[in-house]
């Protein structure tokens, strides 16, 4: 069987690594949940290539390999919706006004 794809897997993993820190790194500046929460999706998707390229699948249509995509989406979707809410009783830190 040929490596490449294990190969890929890993460069996968690395890059998604490599993005978790760098979002990490933002959030640590900034302490917008945003970036922590792109932070952990990226780390998810870091772990979840990794191991995937460790288990040697013969069948990667089997659904649990899709439960940490799903999250990581999910935490992504999650970061937009928080960032792009409207002003109101239930954001008292955000205001609609130009500073």
């Amino acid at each position: 069987m040929s490596t490449v794809p294990y190969v890929l897997l890993g460069a996968l993993a690395a890059t998604s690594f490599v993005a978790a820190l760098f979002f990490l790194r933002f959030w640590r500046q900034t302490h917008d949940s945003f970036f922590l929460f792109f932070s952990i999706a990226f780390g998810i998707d870091s772990v979840a290539r990794f191991a995937l390229a460790l288990c040697h699948v013969t069948n990667d249509d089997e659904p649990w390999f899709y439960v940490p995509r799903l999250v990581t989406f999910g935490l992504i979707v999650i970061a937009i919706y928080r960032k792009n809410r409207p002003a109101g009783r239930n954001n008292p830190g955000v205001t609609s006004e130009p500073h």
